[in-house]
C-alpha cells in the first residue's frame, strides 16, 4: 500500500494562496525562511518549493502549548507543518498571512551559518552554495534558467527541429586544443566536450535541423565576470542555411526567450521586463565598425584580434538592444568557418552581443561544406588530421551548405537579470579557482 513520505496533510502550496482563500483553513509544509519572536507571538515567514513565501503568526493562546513551544524553539531552515486560517493583514508581506492553529516541526535544523554578516563575503556564499541556493534570490534565477531552457525547446520543436544529445567525452577539438580538459580514458586520452557542433553537423544529414542543450567545458583561466570553465549552451545546426539564415534564427530565438522570461518573471524584473522585451531585426555592425568604436573609446585593438574584456564592454555600452557583429577576420575564427568568396580573409561568421556592456552571448555562422577545402584548412592550421577524418568524411556524402550557432545560457540570463557575474546563474559554478562544492 502506498505511503507518502509527507507525515502530515498538505492542502496547498504557498504560491496557490490568494485572497480567494481568505477565511479558509489551509495546511502547509515548508521551511522556516525568517523568524522573530515578540512576547507571546511568533512570526514565521514560510517558504516551500513553489518559491513563494507567506507569513504565519503563531499566538500562544491560539495553539496547543506543545505547538507554541516548538514554534519558539524552531530554527531557520527547519522543515515544519503549519495549519491555520488565511487572513488579510496589510502589515504582512503580500498582505496575507496564515493565523496558525497547529504547528509541528518535522525536521530540525542547526543554527543557520549564512548570517547577515557572513553573507557579506561572496567567497563564503559560494563556499556554502549548497545552502545558499535556498535563498529566494538564487531560487528565482535558477527557476528562470529552467524556464529559459523549456522555452528554447518549445521554440525549436515548433519549428521542426530534432533534439540530439552529443557525447561529453570527445577526441576531436572544436574550439582549439589549448582549452581542452584531458580525461584518462582507459589506455588513451580523451577530453571533455567544448561544443556539440561537430556532431550536430553529422546529424543534419539525417534530420536537416537539429538542436541540443548541454554542457561545454573550456580550460580557460579567464577570471572575467562572464567566464565559467563549465557552462551550458543551446546549440543549433541547419542544413541548406546561410549565415543570414542563422542570424534570423538567433533573432527569433532570443526574442522568444526574452519575452517568455519577461512574462513569467515580470514581478521580479520590474521595469527591466520591458527592457528585455526585444523583437527582430537586431542592429548589425561589421567587425571593422566594432574596432572603430573600441579605438574611438581609447582601446588598442589591432585588426584580426578578438576584443578584450574592457573593449568588449565599451562596444556593448553603445547599444540598448541585442546586436550582431559580423564579417570577422578568418584568422580570429575556428578552423571550420567558411569564408566570403569575394574576400577570403573574412569569415562567414557572426557574434550576437547583449547590450548595456554585457557583450557576446552567442557565436554562429557557416561551416566549410567541401571536404577537400576543409582538409586543406586543417593541414594549414597544423591540426591533427587523423582526428578529423570522420568530420571530413561526412562531407563526402551529400552534406549541403549549412550553418549553426551556440548561445550561452548563463551569459544570456546574466544580461536579462542584470547580474554581476555568470556564477549566479549556475547551480554549482565552476571557475579556474572553484571546483567544489
Amino acid at each position: 500500500m502506498y505511503q507518502s513520505a509527507l507525515p502530515v496533510p498538505r492542502s496547498h502550496h504557498i504560491a496557490e494562496i490568494s485572497r480567494e482563500l481568505v477565511g479558509r483553513e489551509v495546511s502547509l509544509v515548508g521551511w522556516v525562511y525568517r523568524k522573530r519572536v515578540h512576547g507571546g507571538l511568533v512570526f514565521i515567514i514560510l517558504r516551500d518549493g513553489s518559491s513563494a513565501t507567506i507569513q504565519c503568526t503563531i499566538h500562544r493562546d491560539r495553539v496547543p502549548p506543545e505547538d507554541f513551544k516548538q514554534a519558539e524553539k524552531t530554527l531557520i531552515e527547519a522543515a515544519v507543518w503549519v495549519q491555520g486560517v488565511v487572513a488579510e493583514d496589510p502589515r504582512a508581506p503580500g498582505g496575507l498571512e496564515v493565523r496558525t492553529t497547529r504547528f509541528r516541526e518535522l525536521v530540525p535544523a542547526e543554527p543557520w551559518p549564512l548570517t547577515e554578516d557572513a553573507a557579506k563575503s561572496v567567497g563564503f556564499l559560494y563556499d556554502k552554495r549548497h545552502l545558499w541556493l535556498r535563498s529566494l534570490r538564487v531560487q528565482t534565477v535558477l527557476r528562470a534558467r529552467a524556464e529559459f531552457c523549456k522555452a528554447a525547446r518549445e521554440f525549436f520543436e515548433a519549428r521542426g527541429f530534432v533534439e540530439i544529445h552529443a557525447p561529453i567525452l570527445i577526441t576531436t577539438a572544436c574550439e582549439g586544443g589549448a582549452t581542452l580538459f584531458p580525461v584518462e580514458y582507459f589506455d588513451r586520452e580523451a577530453y571533455l566536450t567544448q561544443s556539440a557542433q561537430l556532431y550536430e553537423e553529422a546529424a543534419i544529414a539525417a534530420f536537416e535541423k537539429v538542436y541540443t542543450i548541454g554542457p561545454s567545458f573550456r580550460a580557460e583561466k579567464s577570471r572575467t565576470r562572464k567566464h565559467l570553465t563549465e557552462f551550458w549552451q543551446i546549440e543549433a545546426e541547419v542544413a541548406y542555411a546561410t549565415m543570414e539564415d542563422i542570424m534570423r534564427l538567433q533573432e527569433d530565438l532570443l526574442s522568444h526567450l526574452c519575452n517568455h522570461i519577461a512574462q513569467r518573471f515580470g514581478d521580479v524584473l520590474g521595469e527591466r521586463a520591458d527592457k528585455i522585451r526585444v523583437k527582430p531585426p537586431f542592429p548589425k555592425i561589421t567587425y571593422d565598425e566594432a574596432v572603430e568604436i573600441a579605438q574611438r573609446k581609447g582601446y588598442d585593438v589591432s585588426w584580426g584580434e578578438d576584443f578584450g574584456a574592457e573593449a568588449e564592454r565599451a562596444i556593448a555600452e553603445e547599444f540598448e538592444v541585442p546586436f550582431f557583429i559580423y564579417d570577422y577576420p578568418l584568422v580570429a575564427r575556428s578552423f571550420y568557418c567558411a569564408w566570403r568568396e569575394d574576400r577570403p580573409e573574412i569569415a562567414l561568421s557572426c557574434d550576437l552581443w547583449a547590450p548595456e556592456g554585457f557583450g557576446e552571448i552567442a557565436t554562429g555562422g557557416e561551416r566549410i561544406a567541401d571536404p577537400e577545402v576543409l582538409r586543406r584548412r586543417i593541414i594549414e592550421l597544423g591540426l591533427p588530421l587523423e582526428q578529423y577524418e570522420w568530420y571530413i568524411e561526412i562531407r563526402r556524402y551529400g552534406l549541403p551548405r549549412h550553418a549553426g550557432f551556440g548561445i550561452g545560457v548563463e551569459r544570456t540570463l546574466r544580461w536579462m537579470f542584470k547580474l554581476d557575474h555568470v556564477r549566479m546563474v549556475a547551480l554549482f559554478p565552476r571557475t579556474p579557482t572553484r571546483v567544489e562544492p
